[in-house]
């Protein structure tokens, strides 16, 4: 029987191991350097980036700041601080900034950093930009009181501990509300240091509202931006609180004017409006729209703002499958973009000029894919003809490409001197035939040391949101490398709803969870288990979030297929979690709304899993978040209970100061630990 032994080392410990031929291991996993780029130099030949590396003995990662020269093709540690320094970017070729402790500090490379700010606390999401002029504005979001605190409710009980709660949104994701809201600020930033950006220096957008902005739980700097004349800054919210907030992705954008405080509507449609951003000369602005309310993953598509006749279009016609889903964005001239897409299970760039805007009428475009392979590509940025973009895939961590006509060429080397000598993984594509005559790209993730003449145990990998495409990502949690250096063949499937296969692909999971999705799993588990490779007595099923759902589901509908479950922070029963979760509208949109309702969605009586967990037979292993409040705590401990009192083998994992995801570096050992102990136990060699 396969038996999976932690061995917690220390950083460095692992770091040597590394010099030997290896696998992935849970260790080497956190001891890879996390690359993020951050900005480019104005003639695109230096490149800003961070890298976070972990330590597992202070429980905590560290963020510390890199310039890669093009030139002289090397690269410089510009900020080695404790803590972590974001947002940063070029003030010129010599100077940096960058967030730090809720201020904005400048730095001249190899200098002595200075603080460029003295905001109040709660200051964060900071976003300089450099105005046509050449001056420099921060913007950036502050917080403001909007209710009372509890003292100040009971103010001769102040040892009394609760909340009062009288509407909803108490809480959001993993944290409770508070009685401060995030609004947008903007400021002028003297990067000589001469005057320091103080709380009587900044402009205070949306003072005295209730609303956000940014939106909560994810929304950052990204939906801020000022044109290049600074006559306005763009920003977006949701006019709503409470149940409404609850209820509704409509988002709005907004164009305050600096100059006389006015405030523009920017039209838009009924779902979240998102990631405003000026075109060079000013003239428009680009960002991204969703067309339905209610609708969290709805097509995110690119629209035009005309900034001076007042007009919005959409780019691209409603039947168009190739700009339907845009991640990210940048201008690169008055009529012309590159963007982030995704593609059959990838994520690619590609360039899309503009044709005329005209009032009423779907812009037209030209697109040219600039990437291709199995890889995903991610942030970037674009200066002077040089673009350079973060690039993954399933065996290989984030570093950062130049990406030319004639090449694409890693500038970045933080994780090669683990990977030089950990072994890799094949993953090949596979077109598994669907129950409805259908095809689904599946990957299939092979051990580092695959001998077609043995049998392997194999997992099936079931994904969230339950929108996400299973594409060439490289998780630190779920980590397709490292579950198949331990010996098990993984099967990934692009099952009904997910992205980058048309919009009918992606829409049939709506309101059909248990479904299509659930008979596209079996499909794709049954096709590759057809292989003589394929142990079909070890067989076993692990996933999280909608993939944890889908691990239940598939628990009482398998008939002897598994001999092993795991369902990190799973849906269970549907009726108790829509009673518990934040986010009405995802609800609504996807189960088909409030289950008192006559008649009630069918997805209650018919693809709850706890409708189902009768037919329970197999061992599971169920994990859970105590400050999971997507997917709240009593849903993994209602089907622990259950599999219990059936006298089924099952165990529950409980992270009570973990939310939806395991952030902690020690948590994350335990986890990995606990979830290739539980596969050891359960699916022999």
């Amino acid at each position: 029987m396969k038996k999976f032994i932690l061995s917690v080392m220390t950083t460095s410990a692992v770091l040597g191991a590394s010099a030997q031929q290896q696998i992935m291991t849970p260790d080497l996993l956190w001891a890879l350097g996390r690359v993020h780029m951050e900005d480019v130099n104005k003639d695109g030949t230096k490149v800003l980036y961070g890298v976070t590396r972990y330590s597992l003995e202070e429980n905590k990662g560290e963020r510390d700041l890199y310039i890669y020269d093009t030139e002289s093709g090397t690269p410089n540690l510009v900020i080695d601080l404790p803590g972590s320094e974001s947002s940063a970017v070029f003030f010129d070729d010599t100077h940096i900034g960058y967030a730090k402790d809720g201020q904005y500090w400048i730095t001249e490379v190899g200098g002595t950093p200075q603080p460029l700010t003295q905001l109040p606390e709660g200051s964060g999401n900071f976003k300089p930009v450099q105005l046509k002029d050449g001056s420099w504005m921060l913007l950036f979001s502050v917080r403001e009181k909007v209710s009372e605190t509890p003292g100040e409710m009971y103010p001769s009980l102040p040892k009394a501990e609760f909340k009062v709660i009288d509407d909803l949104m108490y809480r959001h994701w993993d944290h409770w509300n508070d009685e401060f809201v995030n609004h947008p600020a903007f400021g002028k930033l003297d990067i000589s240091g001469a005057h320091q950006l103080t709380t009587g220096g900044f402009t205070h957008i949306m003072q005295g509202e209730p609303f956000e902005s940014p939106i909560p739980p994810f929304s950052g700097s990204e939906s801020f931006a000022v044109s290049p004349d600074g006559k306005y800054v763009a920003y977006n919210t949701k006019l709503t609180t409470g149940k409404e907030f609850a209820q509704s992705t409509n988002s709005i954008i907004f164009l305050y004017d600096t100059e006389n405080g006015d405030v523009i509507e920017v039209p838009g449609r009924s779902g979240y409006d998102s990631s405003p951003k000026f075109s060079p000369d000013g003239r428009y602005l680009a960002f991204t729209s969703m067309e339905h309310d209610g609708y969290e993953s709805d097509e995110s598509r690119l629209a035009i703002y005309d900034v001076r006749k007042k007009f919005t279009v959409i780019v691209g016609a409603a039947e168009d499958q190739v700009v339907e889903y845009i991640n990210d964005f940048q201008w690169t001239s008055k009529d012309e973009l590159i963007v982030n897409v995704p593609f059959h299970a990838t994520q690619r760039l590609a360039k899309i000029e503009l044709g005329r805007l005209r009032e009423g009428e779907a812009l037209s475009y030209e697109l040219e894919y600039l990437t291709d392979g199995d890889y995903n590509y991610q942030g970037f940025h674009y200066a002077k003809g040089n673009l350079f973009a973060e690039r993954q895939d399933m065996n290989h961590a984030t570093e950062i490409y130049s990406v030319t006509e004639d090449a694409v060429t890693p500038i970045t080397h933080v994780n090669d001197g683990i990977y030089e000598h950990v072994d890799m993984s094949n993953v090949e594509k596979r077109m598994v035939p669907t129950s409805d005559g259908k095809e689904m790209l599946t990957w299939v993730i092979y051990p580092p040391d695959f001998d077609p003449n043995k049998k392997y145990p194999t997992l099936l990998y079931c994904q969230g949101g339950p929108q996400s495409p299973v594409s060439q990502f490289y998780s630190f949690r779920w980590n397709f490398q490292l579950m198949a250096a331990q010996g098990y063949i993984v099967v990934a499937p692009n099952r009904r709803g997910v992205q980058g296969f048309g919009s009918e692909w992606n829409e049939e999971i709506s309101k059909d969870w248990g479904g299509q999705a659930m008979r596209d799993y079996l499909a794709a588990i049954d096709d590759v288990a057809k292989e003589p490779y394929v142990d079909t007595e070890n067989l076993g099923a692990v996933g999280a979030s909608y993939g944890g759902y889908s691990v239940y589901m598939l628990a009482g509908i398998h008939e002897g297929r598994f001999s092993a479950f795991i369902s990190h922070c799973g849906l269970f029963n549907l009726e108790s979690w829509y009673g518990v979760t934040e986010e009405l509208f995802f609800a609504n949109w996807d189960i088909g709304g409030p289950y008192w309702t006559n008649p009630a969605p069918e997805s209650y009586a018919e693809f709850s899993p706890h409708k189902y967990v009768q037919n329970w037979d197999t061992p599971i292993l169920v994990i859970h978040g105590g400050n999971d409040f997507r997917v709240p705590e009593n849903q993994g401990m209602e089907a622990f209970q259950a599999a219990q009192l059936q006298g089924i083998d099952s165990k529950f994992l409980y992270f009570p100061n973990e939310g939806h995801w395991v952030l902690s570096p020690q948590n994350g050992m335990v986890w990995h630990s606990e979830f290739f102990g539980w596969l050891a136990k359960h699916l022999k060699e």
